[in-house]
């Protein structure tokens, strides 16, 4: 069975109460997203593999850790994961990025795969999916089987929020793949929103409601 790892990092805590708060901007809004991301990719990659080389400083030689050439990529899933890449990138610059493009059926809540574009060398790496709400899990789910077909073998939900039943979908589905959120919300309501959440991420990041 998958891992569920919430953070409860003081820092990521204090900015998702401002991130919840209805009165909060679009700019900050913005912002926030990043800066969680930020902490949150710092925290979800401790895992990674190091490697011990010698360098020389300005001093004397040194023997020091380096990631011991693991190569990553971060796809978001549109639009709203959109909102976690740069914040991705600001830690790990040289990961790829790819994209996958889906929306939720308003009648069946089902998701409907619209874009794909990905890394060609996909398959070797280890993937971190984005989206900042993880709510009936479908798209999540979706997009990560959909990584499968591409060859891909080590794979990471990360959400800002997420919803008992899309952890519940995303360890039915893929035991294999770990989920990483900064809080776990307590349910979905009939229109598939996660409450208390934050509303719509996609909206409130590109201020289109």
């Amino acid at each position: 069975m998958s891992e569920l790892h919430v953070f409860d990092h003081p820092l990521i805590q204090h900015k998702l109460s401002i991130l919840r708060d209805k009165k909060t901007s679009v700019k900050e809004f913005r912002e926030l997203i990043g800066e969680i991301s930020m902490l949150m990719c710092y925290e979800a990659t401790w895992d990674l593999p190091l490697e011990e080389i010698e360098i020389e400083t300005p001093v004397a030689k040194a023997k020091v850790k380096r990631i011991a050439g693991k190569k990553l990529a971060v796809v978001p899933i549109l639009r709203a994961g959109l909102g976690m890449v740069d914040g991705m990138v600001a830690m790990i610059p040289s990961c790829k990025v790819g994209h996958i493009g889906l929306y939720r059926d308003p009648e069946t809540l089902e998701p409907v795969e619209y874009y794909c574009k990905l890394p060609t060398d996909i398959a070797e790496r280890d993937v971190i999916v984005v989206d900042p709400m993880l709510a009936t899990g479908g798209s999540a789910a979706a997009a990560v089987s959909f990584l499968k077909k591409h060859g891909c073998k080590n794979i990471k939900m990360m959400n800002i929020i997420g919803a008992p039943e899309g952890v519940e979908t995303m360890q039915k589905l893929h035991p294999d793949v770990d989920i990483y959120v900064a809080a776990l919300d307590d349910h979905l309501n009939d229109h598939g929103y996660i409450v208390p959440g934050l509303g719509d991420a996609g909206d409130r990041i590109f201020g289109t409601k």
